[in-house]
């Protein structure tokens, strides 16, 4: 069932997607044995070149995180990818759940809206 449902998300979140996609993905499953899992590449919508793999968004769904804090899960996302954060990963949007979660309430929170600029651009406030 397991892989049934890592392939699905696959699927739905298109496909195999770029080289850092699969390797989100790969790091990610090796980790933290998730029952479910999506990856989300959002870098088009913030205005970087075709194929800049920059911004995502990752759904992990672990029976690893009972019993602990969203912060815990969230740095346990973070250490399975240090060195893509370290890297060409710029923006991480982590959902992170137990199987009882995902199974009570399995909505995946929208993307959070891209705010434009750059760091290369001063914001006038």
């Amino acid at each position: 069932m397991r892989g049934a449902l890592l392939a699905a998300a696959g699927r739905t979140m298109g496909g195999s997607g770029g080289p850092l996609a699969r390797t989100i993905r790969s790091k990610l499953t090796a980790a933290l044995q998730p029952t479910h899992l999506e990856v989300r590449d959002d870098s088009p919508r913030h205005g970087g070149p075709p194929g800049a793999e920059t911004h995502f968004g990752v759904l992990v769904v672990s029976g690893l995180f009972a019993g602990l804090p969203p912060l815990q899960r969230h740095r346990l996302v973070h250490e399975a990818l240090r060195e893509e954060l370290a890297g060409p990963l710029h923006a991480l949007q982590v959902t992170a759940r137990t199987p009882e979660q995902w199974q009570s309430d399995p909505r995946v929170p929208p993307a959070p809206p891209c705010l434009g600029g750059s760091k290369r651009e001063r914001r006038r406030g």
